[in-house]
């Protein structure tokens, strides 16, 4: 169980010498108890002590990171139940279920198109982080499923078997990666756990309550263990959502060690058709779900999914943004028209995807307004005449065309007489106020 501010306050060495940047010890023992400072901001703790205070320190919900070929998934490490407090850190996992009694060369192909699956929104790339393979019944058969998958996909893996021999069967096919073991119970939790620290491994633990749930985690810790993930036995959309929601209570606002871990979801539990399903996952991504297990695959389920994901743990302190400067279209050259935009990403792909798609080449000057679209920005005063004259001049898009004419868009057309004092040797031109219009607006020539 975490401190509370009182009984680390009475660790602390109570000299109130300030360096931690809090008037008193006091002060940042509570700080300290509420997650919202860093330990190591005092610089007078005994290693003693700093050992006592490491663990009630912790975050909440604890990291579990999963790894295979240079490329790992974290999750866990979340501090808040909503991301307006603060924000969440670890994205959830994304997985696909294969079978082991699937054809190889339908195994094969399944994974193939899974890791091969790219798509990019708002400039990043997105994509299932890896696959989950279920036992059915024969470690022999378990392991030469892992064996080819890993052949066409060196993902990471949560390897799924109920019995601890068959689950030994499959780790060392899996050798030299950190998969997460799934599952353990209240009744065979004594050799996964053996299996769990022979390699070095996560454990999923599973039962049907949050008592069983807590008193499996606590045995499981004394043995040593402490990469946890709790998977609740959920049969439908509103139990997984109590379930979910309860345990993650419980770690932030209570600071109830035993439920401090991720939790894994397996949407089709809850829902078996597949517009029922992408339901169920969207709700688990949104309410707590560390890692995310689904039966089908197919671009039209996951891009939803993964969107949904980016744009929940993104920071909403932090507009998603590009990085300002010279962007090239369609390869432009001393005559092609020069536009400009702000940094915002949504409003920079937006015209992007349009000037590509059209085939006309131009050159897009990027402005830095702190993230914000152009009507947000102009507002704020982040993109107003002197910040588009400043682009327009440092940028050095004046060494790469020989006309002086810049098109701003038709948003902030009341820049216009400003833009035209503060750039007098640039011609200005309004644009069309939605970057849908802007290929039909440079193909009729009006700004030249």
């Amino acid at each position: 169980m975490a401190l509370s501010g009182i009984q680390i306050h009475k660790l602390l060495p109570q000299t109130n010498c300030k360096e931690c940047g809090f008037p008193t010890c006091l002060a940042f023992a509570m700080k300290l108890a509420a997650k919202q400072v860093e330990l190591d901001k005092c610089p007078h703790l005994s290693e003693e002590v700093r050992s006592k205070l490491a663990e009630s320190a912790g975050p909440p919900v604890r990291l579990v990171s999963l790894s295979a070929n240079g490329q790992e998934v974290k999750v866990g490490n979340e501090q808040v139940l909503f991301r307006h407090e603060q924000t969440f850190y670890n994205p959830p996992g994304l997985f696909i279920r294969l079978w082991d009694n699937e054809p190889v060369e339908a195994l094969q192909a399944k994974a193939a198109q899974i890791a091969a699956y790219r798509v990019e929104y708002v400039g990043m790339p997105l994509s299932v982080d890896g696959f989950a393979i279920q036992a059915t019944g024969d470690g022999s058969r378990f392991a030469r499923a892992i064996k080819e998958v890993l052949e066409v996909a060196k993902r990471p893996l949560i390897l799924i078997a109920d019995d601890p021999a068959v689950m030994a069967d499959g780790l060392r096919a899996a050798d030299g990666l950190r998969p997460l073991l799934c599952r353990a119970t209240p009744e065979t939790w004594e050799p996964f756990a053996q299996l769990a620290k022979q390699h070095n491994a996560p454990l999923a633990v599973r039962a049907d309550s949050l008592t069983a749930l807590a008193e499996m985690s606590q045995k499981l810790e004394k043995t040593g263990l402490t990469e946890l993930v709790l998977e609740p036995a959920v049969a439908d959309l509103r139990s997984m959502l109590l379930m979910h929601t309860l345990i993650r209570r419980m770690a932030i606002k209570k600071n109830f060690r035993p439920l401090g871990y991720p939790i894994l979801s397996f949407p089709s539990q809850c829902a078996a058709e597949e517009g029922l399903e992408v339901i169920a996952a969207a709700q688990a991504i949104a309410k707590y779900a560390g890692f995310v297990v689904l039966d089908r695959f197919s671009p039209a389920l996951i891009y939803p999914l993964l969107v949904q994901r980016t744009n929940i743990y993104t920071d909403p302190r932090k507009p998603v943004q590009v990085q300002p400067g010279i962007y090239e279209f369609n390869r432009p050259n001393e005559d092609s028209p020069v536009m400009v935009t702000t940094n915002f990403s949504i409003t920079y792909f937006s015209v992007a995807n349009e000037l590509s798609s059209s085939g006309l080449p131009g050159w897009l000057l990027v402005a830095d307004a702190e993230g914000m679209s152009v009507l947000t920005a102009w507002a704020a005063g982040k993109f107003d005449a002197e910040k588009i004259a400043k682009t327009v001049r440092t940028s050095g898009i004046s060494e790469r065309v020989r006309h002086r004419k810049v098109i701003i868009p038709g948003a902030v057309a009341i820049l216009l007489g400003e833009l035209e004092e503060e750039l007098s040797d640039w011609q200005i031109r309004i644009g069309p106020r939605e970057a849908v219009d802007l290929p039909a607006y440079l193909k009729a020539g009006a700004w030249a």
